[in-house]
């Protein structure tokens, strides 16, 4: 992917050219493009994979463990580059850099559609997962941090939302696709349509900054007289332009483990219960209308929760709602195992979807408000190395269990038990005070701080 950036024409796609200031913050026109980058990553997306599954797997004549092992194989082995692709972002921007994500995701579609065998369809997993959900989503959560800053996190509430559409409409447009064209013509049709509909779009649209338009982040500029009063902005003290700390820096802040410990716990356990979501149901004689109840109110719910996640990461402090979330995380992992009604079923998925909203609408805004803009890409890179790579281990945990034990139970109880100690950790998540050149003498208002 480095080289398809360095290729890009210096002339064409560098940043944008400075232009006069605008009468409108162009922060609301950054919001719908991250959103349609996050989209398109559906293809790459678990829920998108799992509706060609089965097709894929009578095609090549795989097993259920081989076409198991290939997606665990492809999801680690694409994850690696991802923190790679972060230090890419900080040093060629945003806009270069998602213009290549896009070109190659849409290449991506087109060679998994190619696989006759179970080597090759590794590899296209490898493909579609560091470049949908490794690139396009990585970039999309890393846009709206360099544009806004008192509402980051309603914006990032806002953007999720995006997610939780795709997981609606996605499978049921995948299901018609495979349908009518087979699932070889339905990732060609997906990879061009990303294509046609992103690159072209962004290319025109898509700018790094708000100085690329003559304005500064949250449109300050037109903001003034409108503006928050200081004791309401819970993180208005540190400095906008403060550059933030390096990544050898973040990486010694228990801050960054805690949180993304649970950020992989989330990944790790969700992708293991909807990739085995069938057999699961099946075990407690539920059926996959029933399992289809569930997602549908997850999804919901996990939509709801990240636009208010978002707003209350706004306006209190982070660690209380990073512990309901993981605590809701066991929670509802606890009611599916125990589940024997549909009706059970569906309040485990809203608890599991407010969780989750809850943690990731606290924890998006979290990354630049801690750890600065100017090494976010590779800051996040690894956060996203480490999140892709525990949502391969969680399929293969639990479908171990499933040959090894009969059942899914122990699995379960194990997802069930983890989160508890990142819960009880996250009471000590604040913001790292490192001693650096690169840090502000004053600390961040209200937030506690590490010592």
């Amino acid at each position: 992917m480095c080289q398809a950036i360095a290729n890009l024409p210096a002339d064409k796609l560098d940043d944008a050219p400075r232009r006069p200031p605008l009468r409108f913050f162009y922060g609301w026109v950054m919001l719908p493009l991250s959103m349609a980058a996050l989209i398109a990553s559906s293809p790459g997306q678990t829920f998108g994979v799992s509706i060609f599954n089965e097709s894929m797997r009578h095609s090549l004549g795989l097993t259920h463990s081989q076409l198991a092992l290939a997606y665990m194989l492809g999801t680690l082995l694409g994850a690696f580059p991802i923190s790679y692709i972060g230090r890419m972002m900080d040093r060629h921007g945003l806009r270069r850099t998602m213009l290549a994500a896009v070109t190659l995701f849409a290449v991506a579609c087109l060679a998994t559609s190619q696989a006759q065998n179970w080597v090759m369809l590794t590899a296209g997993f490898c493909l579609l997962r560091m470049l949908g959900p490794g690139a396009l989503a990585f970039l999309s959560s890393n846009t709206l941090a360099f544009w806004f800053e008192r509402r980051l996190g309603t914006v990032e509430g806002l953007r999720q939302l995006g997610m939780a559409a795709a997981m609606s409409l996605i499978p049921a447009l995948n299901l018609w696709l495979i349908g009518q064209w087979g699932w070889r013509g339905a990732y060609v049709l997906l990879g061009a349509g990303v294509w046609l509909a992103l690159f072209p779009t962004f290319y025109l649209l898509f700018r790094n900054r708000p100085d690329d338009v003559g304005q500064a982040i949250d449109g300050r500029r037109f903001q003034a007289r409108n503006a928050a009063p200081q004791h309401a902005k819970l993180h208005a003290s540190t400095p906008l332009d403060w550059p933030g700390l390096t990544l050898a820096e973040t990486l010694r802040t228990r801050t960054f483990w805690i949180v993304t410990g649970g950020t992989a716990l989330f990944s790790l356990i969700l992708t293991a219960v909807f990739f085995c979501i069938t057999p699961i149901f099946e075990e407690r004689g539920l059926t996959e209308q029933d399992a289809a109840a569930m997602l549908t109110v997850f999804a919901i719910c996990l939509a709801a929760m990240q636009l208010g996640g978002g707003m209350l990461a706004d306006r209190v402090h982070a660690p209380g709602l990073l512990v309901i979330g993981v605590t809701g995380l066991a929670a509802g992992i606890f009611l599916l195992h125990s589940a024997a009604t549909p009706l059970v079923t569906q309040l485990a998925g809203g608890v599991l979807g407010a969780s989750q909203g809850l943690f990731f609408g606290a924890t998006q805004p979290l990354w630049a408000r801690y750890f600065g803009r100017r090494h976010l890409g590779e800051i996040r890179g690894v956060l996203m190395t480490i999140m892709v790579a525990s949502s391969s281990l969680g399929p293969l945990f639990a479908g171990l269990t499933k040959d090894w034990l009969g059942d899914f139970d122990v699995a379960l109880i194990v997802f069930s038990v983890a989160p508890l100690p990142v819960a009880a950790l996250s009471l000590l998540v604040g913001a790292p005070a490192v001693q650096s050149e690169s840090v502000p003498s004053e600390p961040l208002e209200l937030a506690p701080s590490e010592t």
